[in-house]
C-alpha cells in the first residue's frame, strides 16, 4: 500500500514552519519536495470537499482537518493521525 496525503498538508506544513513550530535542516521548499517524491499527494476533488461538511457534528470544525478526513474517506484509505477529536469523533477509520 502506498502512502498518501492530502495536498491540504502540504499548506499545513508550509504554515507551521513559517510560525517556527518545526524545522527542517533542508529547508521548507526542499523537504516539502521530498515529500512529493515519496508520497502521492491526493488533490481535493468536488466529492471531498462536498464530504469534508457531510461529517458528523462531533467531528473537528477546522476546515483542513475536515478535508484530510474527507479525502481518507472517499479514497477509502485509513488515516493516520494522533489527533484525539478526530479519533473519538469515530468518523473516519484511524491508525496510530
Amino acid at each position: 500500500m502506498a502512502l498518501a496525503i492530502s495536498d491540504v498538508t502540504l499548506m499545513e506544513v508550509a504554515q507551521l514552519w513559517h510560525r517556527r513550530r518545526i524545522e527542517f535542516p533542508v529547508g521548507l521548499e526542499s523537504f516539502l519536495e521530498e515529500v512529493e517524491r515519496r508520497f502521492s499527494v491526493l488533490p481535493i476533488t468536488a466529492n471531498i470537499a462536498f464530504q469534508a461538511f457531510e461529517l458528523p457534528p462531533g467531528y473537528p470544525n477546522d476546515p483542513v482537518d475536515r478535508i484530510i478526513g474527507a479525502t481518507a474517506l472517499i479514497e477509502d484509505i485509513p488515516l493516520l493521525t494522533a489527533d484525539r477529536a478526530i479519533r473519538k469523533a469515530r468518523a473516519v477509520p484511524t491508525i496510530w
